[in-house]
């Protein structure tokens, strides 16, 4: 037996037992008469007392982070430490055993405050987890995804895998495909979502399903996506329409996030907002609703100015209540932000003084009329300050967007310790692409709204779709929808994308096959778990909370993948790399 306690439960009530403790070296301290080692495991550290000559003489060879067993009574400490749980006793050492011992020289130290390059942690991520926070992390990834299960089977659904190895499918991104030995020349893909699986488990007649499903995506990383794989609380339901969907979100990610947290969070019912009406007011449909700013179209309070950078433009305004406090540096560096991060043409801004006078930057194109329109139809006050985005269309949309985050940031604006959850709805159905041939904006299997009749008779461009996205803290969290389930609307769908009912029926032939044999109406969605562990640890990156994460080039550096494989292994696969003329 290597321990009969572990090195976080010891207290007072424990003294003069006889006790056996393993887990890792924190610290030593040799004071001569007395060596002194922080022994540590998952569940807290514990003194470890040596006076004994003979395992003193073990103990010069003691290493930080080494791993032993030892065996001691536990005694009452004269001098306690009450920043620990254990911090009343500590045990005396009989018997010391190394059962792992460590180099003398770390690539890091752990469990500091000292700032450590990301790739070397992730180089040595075995390391890294032995670190509290990030070991409390994953934890904490744990404890979540067990009640996320708990609370979807009260719910009454049944959890059931699906493949990995699956067939491609456009969702959004490159699939990551996997050669196939037994079938020269074809392929698997890795599934972006298990989304044609759990329809046909509709089809199937399952009432509800879930699973914590991995998915696989070759998208490039960011701060709040993983590179290449993450996971979701993938869920569908039979004879459900948009509002059923909503109910169970609304249940359980409030109850989820409550159970962990003891921020404000928000309870159902969601505020819902369109699709274009988030696009108008918050310049992106994932909006921070703890940032009051807002978005407003001022192009017509301008037609008739005489600033020539707003002639012929989309102008977007933000009103900044109390912004006129703020000192011309303030004004320089947002237009330093607007123009070299975010590719803006310029920045216009003016300060509405408590005096009534409209000062600085653009001050002398606002006319009384135009500063009467601001203030009667816009909102501004005295005190305030406003900028104006001026683009085409879409671009000062963007911009003004990304302008109203940093401003909600470099101004403190955001509320504090809350989670504000909103639905965005109304998606539409179609989208132009870069080639300027229509697209699916979202979801290619969703309902569009008003069924084929709006497939027929509208322009595509106009036509919704039963798509919606749940968003908490400016971070898309959730995405689903209303799936089509009729096969007429669905070759009707993808015929207006630009693929033929022979294109259907040869990539999604089991959807279309298994349509034909009563499908019954269904939806669902799938929040995000990395990101919602992410959100209720409150980290800003998300490779703080996944075990072994890749780094910012999709590296995985503790396994060194992607790597290079044998020519046997290529040949078993049927694949022959092409030789670069360079």
């Amino acid at each position: 037996m290597y321990r009969t306690k572990t090195c976080g439960e010891l207290n007072i009530s424990n003294a003069k037992e006889t006790v056996e403790l393993a887990g890792w070296i924190q610290k030593i301290r040799n004071l001569g008469a007395m060596v002194f080692i922080d022994l540590r495991d998952e569940f807290g550290i514990t003194q470890i007392v040596i006076n004994d000559e003979e395992l003193q003489k073990q103990a010069k060879d003691l290493t930080t982070e080494s791993c032993i067993h030892i065996s001691g009574k536990v005694v009452e400490r004269s001098n306690k430490n009450t920043k620990i749980p254990t911090g009343e006793i500590e045990v005396i050492a009989e018997k010391i055993e190394v059962l792992g011992k460590c180099k003398n020289i770390l690539p890091f130290e752990i469990n500091t405050d000292q700032e450590v390059r990301e790739d070397l942690r992730l180089e040595y991520r075995f390391l890294d987890l032995r670190n509290e926070k990030l070991h409390n992390n994953i934890l904490l990834r744990s404890k979540i995804l067990k009640t996320l299960r708990d609370k979807m089977d009260e719910l009454g659904f049944a959890e059931i895998q699906t493949p990995i190895l699956a067939n491609s499918s456009p969702e959004g991104a490159r699939d990551y495909l996997v050669p196939s030995r037994l079938n020269p020349g074809e392929f698997y893909a890795l599934p972006q979502a298990p989304q044609q699986f759990k329809q046909l488990l509709m089809v199937s007649g399952f009432d509800k399903y879930f699973q914590i499903a991995p998915c696989f995506r070759d998208e490039d990383p960011r701060a709040d996506r993983a590179p290449g794989e993450f996971y979701q609380l993938d869920f569908e339901m039979s004879f459900a329409t948009q509002e059923d969907v909503f109910k169970v979100v609304e249940e359980v990610v409030p109850y989820t996030f409550e159970k962990f947290t003891n921020w404000k969070v928000d309870k159902g019912p969601f505020i819902r907002i369109p699709y274009k009406e988030a696009m108008e007011k918050y310049g992106i449909d994932k909006p921070d609703l703890r940032n009051p700013l807002i978005i407003q179209d001022v192009t017509k309070c301008f037609e008739n100015s005489e600033f020539k950078a707003f002639e012929g433009k989309t102008i977007k305004a933000i009103v900044v209540p109390n912004g006129a406090t703020q000192g011309r540096k303030f004004f320089d560096k947002m237009t330093e932000f607007a123009v070299e991060e975010l590719g803006a043409k310029g920045l216009a801004w003016t300060k509405y003084e408590e005096s009534g006078e409209t000062t600085g930057g653009i001050a002398k194109f606002i006319t009384e009329e135009i500063k009467a329109q601001l203030e009667t139809e816009f909102g501004m006050t005295k005190n305030s300050s406003v900028f104006f985005i001026a683009d085409e269309y879409k671009t000062a949309q963007k911009i003004a967007g990304l302008v109203r985050i940093e401003l909600g940031k470099r101004l403190e604006l955001l509320e504090k310790d809350v989670y504000r959850f909103c639905w965005i709805v109304d998606f539409p159905m179609y989208e132009l692409s870069d080639e300027g041939t229509i697209d699916f904006n979202h979801n290619p299997f969703s309902m569009p709204q008003g069924g084929k009749e709006a497939l027929e008779t509208k322009d595509p461009l106009d036509i919704l779709a039963y798509q919606y996205d749940l968003v908490c803290n400016g971070y898309e969290m959730a995405s689903g929808a209303v799936r089509n389930h009729n096969p007429e609307i669905m070759v009707k769908a993808f015929e207006i994308a630009g693929y033929t009912e022979e294109d259907v029926k040869n990539r999604f032939g089991a959807l279309y096959n298994a349509f034909q044999y009563g499908t019954p109406p269904h939806a669902g969605a799938a929040p995000g778990v990395d990101r919602m562990v992410m959100l209720i640890e409150n980290s800003q990156n998300i490779r703080e909370v996944i075990a072994f994460p890749k780094n910012k080039k999709a590296r995985d550096l503790l396994m060194r993948a992607p790597s290079n494989v044998s020519e046997q292994q290529l040949k078993d696969v049927h694949i022959k790399l092409a030789v670069s003329e360079e």
